[in-house]
């Protein structure tokens, strides 16, 4: 009796270590060893390899890879393919965006490593029921430097065309296809024909290439991208949903380009500039060196805002600033001044950007602007400021 309990035992446990995981065991376990986790971040973590694993078009199934980033300012103009984009500021608004399936694998990413809005929304799913979330830390900064693909929104290049930009918008698919419509201003290079027309291609290698075909499940504009960088060309972007997504959202045929505005860059408003803040290259940004010419000088001449949750700000802030976390800025924006400059501040640029949109549009007459940058930020008050490049 004893001896069969044992064999029975040990033909279970045999099932246990034979039965599929619903993710790479080595995956894990590479992370495991070279990732030392933060205060406050998810409890597991995956690097690039493993996100590597599950990026594809057509998306894998049972697998979806959120971005917790602000959409205009950081998923649009670039986020992993097939990303669905969640702001962890919107979670709770756009819980539909997640799939009705609690066991799909979900990847967190945002910002690198000093970014929590992917460990947050974490912990939201897994509130949620969801069982089976990951983070991927290192996020878009890792993704870029080990050469992952990168896609953009609809949104993105809608705001080339209005801005009139330079780029090439590239249609994948078969000619007699793409001839019954196509976003505006693209040229259609058929991926069965690319070799033919490499002619129609810039001559400028670094001129950003954007292409798209038939949807999720279409493959064509993967292709024809992958070909473009073994030319030699070092910007090259995909758009997944392509043209039924861009169909829905415009109509069809596809409307012509709406004339543009102007480049991105622009001040942060006049009262800024009269305060010595002086406008930054992107839209609503000031500089670092006239910040903190500002805060050193006269203070009182602006008020400063920090985004970030409660938990953060208590843990080390900018002496002086005060906090509005980003979730609740909405319902706060009535408090904000409007007689004097109100600059928005985080860890990495990507909520203060936000909360620079958001007052913009909910804000009236407040004096926004924000700072785009990486931010240390100390208990005793005192902080590291490194302007983006």
């Amino acid at each position: 009796m004893q001896t069969r309990r044992l064999a029975l035992f040990v033909a279970a446990m045999a099932g246990v270590i034979a039965a599929p995981l619903p993710f790479p065991v080595a995956a894990l376990a590479a992370d495991a060893a070279t990732m030392q986790p933060k205060e406050g971040w998810y409890k597991a973590l995956v690097d690039f390899d493993f996100m590597r694993q599950n990026v594809d078009i057509p998306l894998k199934k049972g697998v979806m890879i959120i971005d917790s980033r602000p959409a205009a300012r950081q998923y649009d103009p670039g986020h992993i393919p097939g990303a669905v984009n969640i702001p962890d500021s919107q979670f709770d608004k756009q819980v539909a965006k997640l799939p009705a399936d609690k066991a799909t694998l979900l990847l967190f990413y945002c910002g690198g490593v000093d970014c929590m809005l992917s460990h947050n929304s974490a912990f939201k799913a897994e509130k949620l029921g969801f069982t089976n979330i990951r983070v991927y830390p290192s996020g878009m900064p890792d993704w870029k430097a080990k050469g992952g693909p990168i896609s953009v929104s609809a949104a993105f290049i809608q705001k080339l065309i209005d801005d009139k930009a330079a780029y090439v918008l590239i249609d994948a698919r078969p000619k007699r296809v793409a001839d019954k419509g196509m976003i505006p201003t693209a040229i259609n290079i058929s991926d069965t024909e690319f070799d033919k027309h490499v002619d129609k291609l810039p001559t400028d290698k670094a001129m950003p290439l954007i292409y798209y075909c038939g949807g999720l499940e279409c493959v064509l504009s993967d292709k024809s991208a992958e070909k473009a960088r073994k030319l030699g060309y070092t910007n090259v972007l995909t758009y997944p949903p392509g043209y039924p997504e861009w169909e829905k959202l415009h109509g069809a045929p596809a409307p012509a380009a709406a004339g543009g505005s102007g480049a991105a860059g622009g001040a942060a408003g006049g009262a800024a500039a009269a305060a010595a803040l002086v406008p930054g290259k992107e839209k609503g940004t000031v500089t670092v060196a006239s910040f903190e010419q500002v805060w050193k000088t006269n203070p009182g001449s602006v008020m400063l805002v920090d985004v970030r949750d409660a938990k953060e700000f208590a843990a080390g802030t900018i002496k002086g600033a005060v906090n509005i976390p980003m979730n609740e800025l909405e319902k706060k924006i009535s408090a904000l001044p409007t007689d004097k400059p109100v600059v928005f501040v985080c860890g990495t640029g990507a909520r203060s950007g936000e909360a620079y949109d958001t007052v913009k549009l909910l804000g009236g007459k407040v004096q926004a602007s924000f700072i785009d940058a990486d931010i240390k930020f100390n208990a005793d008050g005192s902080y590291a400021m490194t302007a983006k490049k």
